[in-house]
């Protein structure tokens, strides 16, 4: 399932292993153990999961950003009531994995008593692997609709359909859903044909990137990340479709909740599927469609029709606890 095309060889880590030198690395950092053990079970679940993009790289960009100050290592989240009633986390500028899981949280439990939630998720770093949170809500009963964007001064990632200078950030969607007898549906996704955290692991990989999904800063295809860092810009998904999903993103990340002043801001809605529908029922229904789905004869050149989410948890299921690292990435990690 990795995206970068490697030059060098992989390692097999056993993720436990990988769990405990992460934690280690944010301890030394500066990160609380609760903290720490948080994130690097989520790192490990998202490379476990096949998205090595928010895996275990992830810890040596976080680790730069608590020594060049971007986000705070000992910083926690709070979940709190505005005077208007609004719900929001203010991830109070430390990483957004905890911030992320407080709001599927209280998202969930707010939903369980109204039918629906809306939290805003502000002032947090990288929230990891959005998947990750939408899995878990639609596995106890919930839809969930996540999606981010703004401070794109500091994060121009995407070129704007047509263009070919970076404007947007990648402002990702996420969607969580009740399956059928496999699981959720889980809907995750960049609004660039990449998310920005593959060319951070085909760096540190010393790996390239596949064709169509990068430009230089002349506004010519490129599969080299130095291109990226050198003024070159990601492109949109679907094309237009891509750029108007990201641009809304924006819109509702800063034009309605304010300034991002760490990483991006978030928008989380909740609904209790249980008060639309018989959960069996929707279970039972849902597996018609998704089994259809998938008995759809597949083009030539492919295996199978798939159902989103499905690929990742299969993906952890054979994987036996074990993660492929890029050797080089493996070595800076250990560095650490």
């Amino acid at each position: 399932m990795s995206k970068i095309l490697l030059k060098g060889g992989r390692l097999e880590i056993p993720a436990v292993e990988a769990v405990a030198r992460i934690c280690d690395a944010l301890k030394r950092s500066g990160c609380p153990g609760d903290t720490a053990i948080k994130v690097a079970e989520h790192l490990a679940d998202a490379s476990l999961c096949g998205v090595e993009s928010h895996g275990l790289m992830r810890v040596l960009q976080y680790v730069e950003q608590f020594e060049s100050g971007y986000i705070k290592a000992d910083a926690l989240p709070v979940f709190r009531q505005s005077k208007s009633g609004s719900y929001e986390v203010d991830g109070q500028g430390g990483i957004g994995i905890p911030a992320m899981e407080l709001a599927m949280n209280h998202g969930c439990k707010i939903a369980k008593t109204n039918g629906i939630s809306a939290i805003a998720v502000r002032h947090a770093g990288h929230t990891g692997r959005l998947g990750a949170y939408a899995e878990q809500a639609a596995e106890e009963g919930y839809m969930i609709i996540i999606l981010g964007g703004g401070n794109r001064k500091s994060w121009r990632q995407v070129a704007p359909f047509g263009g070919r200078k970076a404007i947007l950030p990648t402002n990702p969607y996420c969607i969580g859903i009740p399956g059928g007898e496999h699981g959720p549906v889980i809907l995750d996704f960049a609004t660039a044909k990449i998310a920005g955290g593959w060319i951070y692991a085909a760096r540190s990989a010393g790996a390239q990137l596949p064709e169509g999904v990068m430009i230089d800063n002349e506004g010519r295809p490129s599969t080299d990340p130095e291109d990226y860092y050198e003024g070159g810009a990601l492109l949109p998904a679907g094309g237009a479709k891509g750029y108007a999903l990201g641009l809304v993103a924006e819109l509702v990340a800063e034009a309605m909740l304010g300034p991002a002043t760490t990483e991006c801001n978030w928008l989380m809605i909740t609904l209790d599927t249980a008060d639309y529908r018989d959960p069996s029922t929707i279970r039972s229904v849902a597996e018609e469609i998704l089994a259809e789905c998938r008995r759809c004869p597949p083009m030539p050149g492919v295996d199978r029709v798939e159902i989103p989410g499905e690929r990742e948890r299969v993906h952890k299921a054979v994987s036996n606890g074990v993660i492929s690292v890029p050797e080089e990435t493996w070595k800076q990690i250990l560095a650490l």
